[in-house]
């Protein structure tokens, strides 16, 4: 099982260091040091254009770093986008506003102060990290009229990963193909289920969950929370190798229930998943790697917000928060554990420190077909087993966003229990 190649440009440490002479005028209104007047646009061509805010150095000294600075999201090339810009000069663009980010009666509400650009070279970036800058540029000015300078290092490495796509939607059971160039080839198979009563099959032995953590002992079914008239419970899809032996699963482990008086699950009480891989030599004891958490969000932005965390050795305290964010539910969006900085994560299948990019996986808005494909960086996958953990966390995300569906709509069938019409 080979990784792909990919290249990850990063722009990082970016700050602006703007003239002793500047004027209220020119820079779109008084600086504050603890406000941010000032953004930058990164643009390549063929890619979507980025945007970062940007602090304000107060160095003077050409050859000193910023004492503060932020970083831009990146580009990230696969194989096809290296090959279409190998052997072409390829800028990065980088243009700096004053004022808030953002438009006024379809105009750009900033001013445009200077721009800088930077060649890069991205083929030579497949087998070792290069740095194509590093330092302060000049943005505007003639001679020695003072003016104002950037401060960006940028660079490219080889970012090797492992792509996966789903043969169809989650909950109809597919398979699960690894994607290399053109070919694609089966590496694993689905079985999703639904139990009505809500007992998870897939729950380590003498371990249940609950939103005040892990419990040491499992509950009776006279115990079981009581039956909610309206909520999606029961879900589990499970990843099989090739062999049919079973490699990963997601449990829901936390129903998805309408808060009361609406008919959204809210993030006062979100529904949650187990991530699980097998433990031990029984084909039934599972162990748990990693908990998803998922809501609807309210606001200007009809949203699934979701929180992910490593599970530490079956502990009773929370989590290690890795990936928390917010996609359109009818956009549908991407879902994405990236590590620019080190971390604490402690599992086989997340290096310790978590660094760079773990994972990427494309969620579908309601209503749309969903075969999420899965990208899953190469330092990360040791062995198949470690590759079917974030294959079974795609397929949980993915769900998520039918169990996060307004209760006053009703599921497809193949969410449905065996005697159920419908969850709602």
């Amino acid at each position: 099982m080979d990784p792909c190649p990919f290249v990850r440009l990063t722009i990082d440490s970016l700050a602006l260091r703007l003239p002793e002479t500047a004027t209220n005028k020119q820079i779109g209104g008084e600086v504050h040091p603890s406000s941010t007047p000032c953004y930058c646009k990164l643009r390549i061509k063929h890619f979507p254009s980025q945007k970062a805010l940007l602090p304000l150095s107060s160095f003077s000294d050409a050859s000193s770093p910023p004492e503060s600075s932020t970083s831009a999201p990146g580009f990230h090339l696969d194989a096809e986008a290296i090959r279409r810009v190998s052997g072409k000069k390829i800028s990065l663009r980088v243009s700096v506003y004053a004022g808030r980010t953002g438009h006024t009666c379809g105009v750009a509400s900033g001013k445009l102060l200077g721009k800088v650009e930077v060649a890069v070279d991205l083929a030579a970036a497949l087998s070792r990290t290069v740095a194509f800058h590093n330092g302060w540029k000049k943005l505007g000015g003639e001679g020695d009229k003072p003016s104002a300078r950037l401060h960006l290092l940028v660079r490219a490495e080889p970012d090797p990963r492992f792509v996966f796509q789903f043969g169809g939607e989650p909950e109809c059971s597919p398979v699960v193909y690894q994607i290399q160039d053109n070919l694609k080839q089966p590496v694993f198979s689905c079985k999703f289920s639904s139990d009505r009563n809500g007992r998870s099959r897939s729950l380590p032995s003498g371990f249940t969950y609950s939103s005040r953590g892990w419990i040491t002992r499992t509950l009776s079914g006279d115990q079981w929370e009581k039956k909610q008239a309206r909520e999606r419970k029961g879900w589990m899809i499970t990843i099989h190798d090739l062999s049919g032996s079973p490699v990963a699963a997601a449990s829901m482990i936390t129903p998805f229930v309408a808060s009361p008086g609406s008919d959204r699950v809210s993030r006062s009480n979100p529904g949650a998943w187990l991530i699980l891989r097998p433990h031990g030599t029984c084909v039934s004891s599972w162990k748990p790697w990693g908990r998803l958490e998922a809501w609807r969000e309210r606001g200007a932005i009809d949203g699934l917000g979701y929180k992910f965390e490593l599970v530490r050795d079956n502990s009773t305290s929370t989590g290690i928060p890795i990936a928390e964010g917010t996609m359109s539910t009818k956009q549908g969006g991407k879902f994405s554990i990236d590590r620019r900085v080190s971390g604490q994560g402690e599992s086989p299948a997340i290096s310790s420190p978590v660094k760079g990019f773990v994972m990427g996986s494309s969620v579908e808005g309601e209503g749309k077909v969903s075969k999420p494909v899965v990208h899953v960086g190469a330092q990360h996958v040791t062995c198949m087993a470690d590759a079917a953990l974030f294959v079974a966390l795609s397929a949980a995300v993915d769900l998520s966003v039918d169990a996060c569906q307004l209760f006053s709509r009703k599921l497809r069938k193949e969410l449905c229990h065996d005697d159920q019409s419908s969850l709602t």
